[in-house]
């Protein structure tokens, strides 16, 4: 099963990733956590991903291209993945698919959370003091979610026309959301 989270930062991806991750015994796939263990690791990919990153801003996409077609082939992948955080532009999502061909990959749904903006500022805001992350920062946040509506959220448009966007309201506790992404999904 390969399902692909969408939405905004901070509508939860992360957070919802990871029960459908230990409900379908599948990896959950973040390319945030991925480039913030980069950066932790100091690799060239990391130290170019942390400037941007610490800036608002999105890494290049034939970078983030390569590292999920790394991910797909890897033989934990075989049964499926929830990707979380990838496609974030329109090149990305059409990379992806032909990916997504090439290994004869077809994806089960793209999942779109959809939580009000206020809602949104309200959680990172929160989530950068806690965990201390410079790209949570309310400066920050401003600009992810400016970035977010020029450059990431056409890409909702272009799974919509291939007919796998299904929206979900990703407001109420984590397990009504949860029950909704399982109820669209068709199983519970």
């Amino acid at each position: 099963m390969h399902i692909i989270l969408f939405g905004p930062p901070g509508v939860g991806k992360g957070t919802q990733a990871k029960i459908l991750s230990e409900k379908f015994h599948i990896p959950h796939i973040s390319t945030g956590d991925r480039l913030r263990m980069e950066i932790k690791n100091e690799t060239d990919l990391g130290l170019k991903a942390k400037v941007l990153m610490d800036a608002g801003n999105l890494v290049p996409d034939d970078v983030m291209i390569e590292m999920i077609k790394k991910v797909l082939i890897s033989p934990d992948c075989k049964n499926g993945i929830i990707l979380d955080g990838f496609p974030r532009t329109v090149a990305q999502a059409v990379a992806l698919k032909k990916i997504f061909e090439d290994l004869s990959i077809t994806p089960r749904k793209v999942l779109f959370i959809e939580v009000s903006v206020e809602r949104i500022m309200e959680r990172l805001v929160r989530r950068g003091a806690m965990e201390h992350r410079v790209d949570d920062s309310p400066e920050t946040v401003v600009k992810r979610i400016a970035i977010y509506n020029n450059k990431t959220s056409p890409v909702k448009d272009y799974y919509a026309q291939q007919g796998l966007l299904s929206s979900i309201n990703g407001e109420g506790t984590v397990e009504e959301v949860q029950q909704r992404m399982l109820t669209e999904l068709g199983v519970q």
